[in-house]
């Protein structure tokens, strides 16, 4: 029998409701692109399979479940009196309670927190066993206590077709949510929203893909891979091939998502309408929004020159270039670094004497228009709000990446097995956007968590006798062109013939649903594209009118990296840390890879690093002459030569490795503003050097690092003290600055958590000074720099790196309650500024003093008038509340909410800042 959720006899029948309140229109689809539950009661250990080396030390969790799919009955069921399906929620509550659990974790305890990871299922815990389609060449089992799907296969083709069709059993909607997305025809497909709107925006601005592209782009990775390339297209054909054997099925059994039918793609009735079957074209537009995610690295160059500019129009020239490089902080000496044991790799290094720069005049760049001929809700005011959002995200160089890693060797551990707790940080979602998966076949031996439509492999997680992971690095793969105009302003100069842009365009009109009841609409997204790549502003240099374009490594290349994973997932090839990193290296975007086994460590760094011409300066704009190009680039095939493997950051068996999308390595340049002496990584390594100091350390106790770091505000742990210092170094006579300082003292002897008084009070401990320093961090930031930098000067710095990244706050690809935090901000530059008005040694320092112009006195006074204003800021006011929290409920707007992509809705789960999908692991043997 076909897996198939249950049903209600109420609503066998039942018509589609012409509203269904809060579903998809409030958290809309867009949101990506926008009691309790008790702990999961452990299932008895499976017999270890033969090809299973962890020893029962592997774990995972991945909230909020793994069932991704409901019916029609059982959306409304959920809507109406909030029932879940099976295994729709059972990982939220393990998940959750670590947070009120981290202290007084043991080893014995950890899968009340996490699943059990080993391979197979025991006999008793098998929920259901069934052969996709009739076939006798693959099975799917799924255990009890989470309903993962476990494909064993004895033939390759039909491993990945249970892939295939166990994939779209869990994930149907949501995969086709996403080619949509990936095709920039989301708002047609499921609704017209502004925050869809926004979405398919962002993604179509940096990958206008026509059909003939995505197919070029399997082509093209076929024939340059031999025979892994033909078995990659072997594994997706069989995958394509279980996905639509599932659609039909479900479509024919009425069981398909309920969410076709609020959408008016199927009828509760009659039964009519279509679910399309996937293509293979439909799995690259998928692999393309997800590189954009969280592995493209690079961009921002127009608004480095902008407030290059800016810095040299307030200081001069001279000064002003010195003031910008002290804020870009391109290789600070004080910057946590993942490989620490001082190896160099130097890439994106600033030039001696920059060559072919493009820096546009002073206030002549405007944004390159995306959407035309808007009509209808495609042109009011939330439209255009939300595609300037869209805009902003798409051409910033701060790509939120989310994801950490530990990793301790085994020198270091009780055991003497390496240990590591890791995993991607990829948003709350509902569905989850990473689905989890065993896979046993000819060739592919794995656990683990993969993005949906495209877990033909598992893409993160555990083999045989070793386990890998990935963080997004952000190493710059992106460069921008300046492209001098000729005859009218859509044609270019081109090697010194004028040559026409080629157009793209994608029309997406819309009308109400049951699902969203926005207005009709349309418009027309329309791309100029030039060989250096799309066309992103338009502006003069030298009075001269230019486009400046985009050129992405990946762009036209987000197949190439199916090898790599296949690698990855191939028992004959990975058996060591070196053949893991040979697998890593065919990787093209931008990652940091982590691997244990019982013996070794590593980490590699991928991504196709172009080499730029002799002088090229990737922080800005330059020409786009034949002089400046990447090294042997061919705009027919946007290939170039890239730095070699060598060259990459790289380490094996270094005594631990922590990553949080911070500086990978010494002289390596990521393109993101903010590597600098205060980074949300300290809290990570400040923890698991102690750790490694003492020795001994076991899974408990790396997994209580990471959850002490996951709760921190890293503006208390590591600026306030030098704050507090300053405002201390005289006697406090203001009376309300005086109680703010106590509290905040308190709050930062206690740790500077923000964790609630007790499991389940939905309050904070200390909740008055987390308000009095969220209230507090904006005001200073901006008393204490913007005198010195100027408004202008300001405002463009703020425009390369936000000032803060607090968890209640809206930021990223997936707005406010997403978890993730203190990525980007200002703490840095406050905690070099402080400390050189104390009069403490800093490496690497600002240009200048900012703090009250460098006088200790002066800037105690900007202290405490912000302190003083900020402890009178109501919570209210700091917190003021949206569709889900009431006005100053502090503990519900840094709550982490899972976005609704689908009809089935969840509760909130008190704020941490750690990775969606997360692996604990300790190999006890080898093959």
């Amino acid at each position: 029998m076909p897996r198939r959720t249950r049903h209600h006899a109420l609503f066998d029948r039942l018509r589609t409701p012409r509203k269904l309140p809060g579903f998809l229109k409030a958290a809309s689809v867009c949101a990506l692109i926008a009691g309790l539950l008790s702990p999961l009661a452990q299932a008895p250990a499976a017999a270890a399979a033969s090809n299973d080396y962890c020893g029962g030390q592997c774990s995972d969790i991945l909230p909020p479940g793994e069932n991704g799919n409901a019916t029609l009955a059982q959306i409304l069921l959920n809507q109406a009196f909030g029932t879940e399906p099976d295994h729709a929620e059972d990982q939220l509550g393990p998940y959750a309670n670590l947070a009120t659990g981290a202290s007084t974790l043991t080893d014995a305890k950890i899968n009340t927190f996490f699943n059990d990871a080993s391979f197979g299922v025991a006999s008793s815990q098998v929920a259901s066993t069934e052969s996709p389609a009739g076939r006798t060449d693959v099975t799917i089992v799924r255990d009890k206590a989470t309903g993962v799907p476990h494909i064993t296969g004895t033939t390759r083709y039909g491993t990945e077709f249970g892939a295939g069709y166990a994939a779209a059993e869990d994930r149907l909607w949501l995969m086709d949510v996403f080619r949509h997305v990936g095709r920039g025809q989301l708002t047609t497909f499921a609704g017209g929203a502004a925050s869809n709107q926004g979405l398919e925006q962002e993604f179509y601005r940096n990958a206008p893909y026509s059909e003939a592209d995505l197919q070029a782009q399997i082509d093209t990775a076929v024939a340059n891979n031999g025979t892994r390339g033909q078995q990659a297209l072997a594994d997706a054909d069989a995958y394509l091939d279980g996905i639509n054997s599932y659609i039909d099925a479900s479509d024919s059994g009425r069981y398909f998502p309920g969410e076709y039918v609020l959408t008016g793609h199927k009828d509760s009735i009659t039964n009519a309408g279509t679910i399309d079957h996937f293509k293979i074209t439909d799995l690259v537009a998928l692999a393309s929004v997800i590189g954009s995610l969280f592995g493209s690295g690079g961009g921002g160059e127009v608004n480095n020159a902008i407030s290059l500019l800016a810095a040299q129009e307030q200081y001069g020239v001279t000064e002003g270039t010195k003031v910008w490089e002290s804020f870009r902080e391109r290789n600070d000496p004080e910057a946590v670094l993942t490989v620490h044991d001082g190896t160099s790799f130097p890439y994106g290094t600033k030039p001696d004497s920059p060559q072919g720069e493009a820096l546009p005049d002073a206030g002549s760049v405007t944004t390159e228009p995306l959407v035309y001929n808007a009509t209808g809700t495609g042109a009011d005011q939330s439209a255009s709000a939300a595609s300037a959002a869209a805009t902003a995200t798409a051409l910033s160089s701060a790509k939120r990446g989310m994801s950490n890693a530990l990793v301790v060797s085994g020198k270091y551990t009780a055991s003497g097995h390496p240990i590591a707790v890791f995993g991607p940080q990829t948003g709350y979602f509902a569905p989850q956007l990473l689905m989890l998966q065993e896979i046993q076949g000819p060739g592919i031996s794995a656990r683990g968590a993969s993005f949906a439509g495209l877990s033909m492999y598992v893409e993160l997680g555990r083999g045989q006798d070793y386990s890998w992971s990935a963080t997004t690095s952000g190493q710059d793969i992106i460069d921008s062109y300046a492209v001098e105009l000729c005859q009218d302003d859509y044609h270019y100069l081109y090697h010194g013939t004028c040559t026409a842009m080629d157009e793209v365009d994608q029309t997406n009109s819309w009308k109400p649903t049951t699902a969203d009841s926005t207005a009709a609409g349309s418009y027309t997204m329309k791309v100029y594209k030039t060989k250096y790549g799309p066309v992103e502003y338009r502006a003069t240099v030298g009075g001269v009118k230019v486009a400046y374009t985009t050129l992405r490594s990946s762009y036209m290349h987000e197949v190439d990296s199916i090898i790599g994973f296949q690698m990855l997932n191939d028992p004959s090839y990975v058996s060591s840390p070196q053949t893991f990193q040979s697998a890593v290296q065919h990787i093209n975007f931008t990652f940091n890879w982590f691997y244990a086994d019982s013996s070794h460590t590593a980490y590699y760094n991928s991504g196709n690093n172009p080499v730029r011409a002799s002088g090229v300066d990737p922080e800005f704009p330059v020409w786009g002459r034949a002089a400046y190009e990447w090294q042997n680039w061919d705009p027919a095939t946007n290939t170039a030569d890239y730095t070699p493997a060598s060259a990459h950051p790289q380490s094996i068996d270094q005594d631990y490795y922590i990553s949080w999308n911070n500086k990978q390595a010494l002289n390596y340049t990521t393109a993101s503003w903010g590597d600098g002496s205060v980074h949300r990584a300290n809290l990570l390594n400040d923890r698991v050097k102690k750790l490694v100091a003492a020795g001994g350390v076991t899974r408990s106790a790396l997994v209580k690092a990471m959850s002490d770091a996951s709760l921190t505000d890293l503006r208390a742990e590591d600026v306030l003290p030098n704050l507090l210092k300053v405002i201390n170094s005289s006697t406090v006579t203001d009376s309300t600055a005086a109680a703010a300082v106590t509290k905040l003292q308190t709050w930062l002897t206690a740790g500077g958590k923000r964790t609630e008084t007790s499991a389940g009070s939905k309050t904070y401990a200390n909740s008055d000074a987390i308000r009095i320093l969220d209230a507090w961090w904006p005001l200073l930031v901006k008393a204490e720099f913007q005198p010195g930098l100027g408004s202008d000067l300001y405002t463009a710095m703020t425009a390369n790196l936000p000032i803060d990244e607090a968890p209640w706050a809206a930021h990223g690809p997936t707005g406010a309650h997403a978890g993730s935090s203190f990525q980007y901000g200002w703490w840095s530059y406050v905690d070099k500024d402080i400390r050189s008005v104390l009069g403490q040694t800093v490496s690497g320092p600002l240009a200048e003093q900012y703090c009250g112009g460098g006088s200790l006195s002066s800037c105690r006074s900007i202290l405490i008038s912000t302190l003083d204003t900020a402890a009178g800021t109501s919570a209210s006011t700091v917190y003021p509340g949206d569709s889900l929290c009431s006005a100053g409920d502090q503990w519900c707007a840094d709550s982490i909410v899972q976005r609704t992509l689908g009809g089935i809705k969840h509760y909130n789960i008190s704020w941490q800042n750690r990775p969606t999908y997360q692996q604990v692991v300790e190999f006890t043997s080898h093959r």
